[in-house]
């Protein structure tokens, strides 16, 4: 995706006011586009499949299937969505699982706002993206 373009970005979070929290910081920017949003696992796949969003924020967490079950099943159907975890599990562990399943980012939900963009900028331009509370080699070692 060329870095300049604005991309179009799916939300997937069972909590509704995380959606709107991650939908309020980037409208407040002209370079994304929310095109749909999800609250499980089974209309993340139905959706995602349906717009094709260039970039998914996807929540480990979800119900039925879990985030990790999404990516992987999106990795394997639909290789061109890059999927960001957004998640609370600050694990080495989870990460390698995320990353396992093919996603192309992970973010902590407690890291700062403005690593969401970052992340998401690393993304549009084909790059993989790890939290900095990560080991910082760390990303290599995964992401091959």
């Amino acid at each position: 995706m060329d870095s300049g373009a604005r991309a179009r970005i799916m939300l997937s979070d069972d909590h509704s006011f995380v959606r709107r929290g991650l939908r309020n910081i980037l409208e407040s920017t002209d370079q994304y586009e929310i095109c749909g949003e999800a609250s499980d696992g089974r209309q993340t796949l139905e959706l995602a499949r349906k717009l094709h969003p260039d970039i998914l924020i996807l929540d480990i967490s979800l119900p039925t299937p879990n985030g990790l079950e999404v990516a992987k099943q999106l990795s394997e159907s639909l290789p061109e969505i890059k999927v960001l975890i957004l998640t609370m599990h600050d694990s080495a562990e989870m990460l390698r699982a995320a990353a396992a399943a093919g996603a192309y980012g992970y973010l902590l939900k407690s890291d700062d706002e403005a690593l969401l963009v970052d992340a998401l900028q690393h993304l549009k331009m084909g790059e993989h993206f790890i939290s900095p509370s990560f080991e910082p080699g760390l990303a290599k070692q995964l992401f091959r």
